[in-house]
């Protein structure tokens, strides 16, 4: 498997992001909240985002980003496994700085939420 974050896997759109606060759908798994959208035949892109409320230093909150980047570059099979693509941004929703283990299995548990199956078209 490929376990590499190359650039054009990366969410950077605000067009996309914006799409995501909007439509997108939240799952949630304690101190990671992940809003996602299906995709098209694209890659699946990935967003981090730590709040600048909850943590005023820049250096933690990069840190976390680290963290939660490093996870899912280690977890990003459990979505590659199936043919649907996502456009995910994960947020960090903790008040204090969790360790990588805690991180780990909170982006293993989002992305382990995220539908498996393409919805069978309605028939009339």
């Amino acid at each position: 498997m490929d376990t590499t974050f190359p650039k054009h896997q990366k969410l950077k759109s605000r067009k996309d992001i914006k799409a995501l606060f909007e439509e997108g759908k939240i799952v949630t798994k304690y101190p990671v909240k992940l809003l996602w959208l299906p995709l098209g035949k694209q890659d699946t892109r990935a967003g981090f985002a730590v709040a600048k409320r909850n943590f005023k230093s820049a250096v933690t909150r990069n840190k976390i980003k680290r963290l939660m980047r490093e996870a899912y570059r280690l977890q990003k099979q459990e979505i590659q496994v199936h043919d649907k693509t996502f456009t995910l941004l994960f947020l960090y929703i903790g008040k204090d700085v969790a360790s990588f283990k805690t991180i780990d299995k909170a982006v293993l548990g989002v992305l382990k939420k995220l539908p498996r199956k393409q919805p069978l078209p309605a028939s009339n």
